[in-house]
């Protein structure tokens, strides 16, 4: 995956780019790739994610790591691998209509990419 196939984002403000600051840049294309392989979902399901308020919730544990004394790239493969050992509860199921077991960050990037084309319907 080259970065000249990955999605930019839809808002620079809001979500993983927001958060990430003047990081950003150097971040998205590092999370986009880190996140696909662990998901194996498509890049535009997980630019809808990265994009959500879970990705800024994502963000926040690259910003933990990187506070932590983490070089960037390990820091969004620590918040990965914390992600994706989580899994989705009962009550986050219901909630979000995300089958109870799943990874947490695979059943939030496929929750984000539902929602992003039941919005575009």
């Amino acid at each position: 995956m080259t970065p000249t196939n990955i999605p930019a984002t839809r808002s620079q403000t809001w979500g993983f780019w927001g958060t990430m600051d003047e990081q950003a840049s150097a971040a998205w294309p590092l999370a986009m790739t880190a996140v696909a392989a662990a998901t194996g979902e498509n890049l535009d399901t997980i630019r809808a994610f990265l994009d959500s308020r879970f990705g800024r919730h994502y963000a926040d544990d690259v910003l933990n790591g990187l506070y932590a004394g983490k070089n960037l790239e390990d820091a969004i493969d620590a918040a990965t691998t914390k992600w994706m050992g989580w899994t989705i509860n009962h009550h986050t199921s219901k909630e979000y209509n995300i089958p109870r077991g799943l990874p947490y960050l695979a059943g939030f990037v496929i929750h984000c990419g539902i929602v992003e084309e039941e919005l575009a319907a």
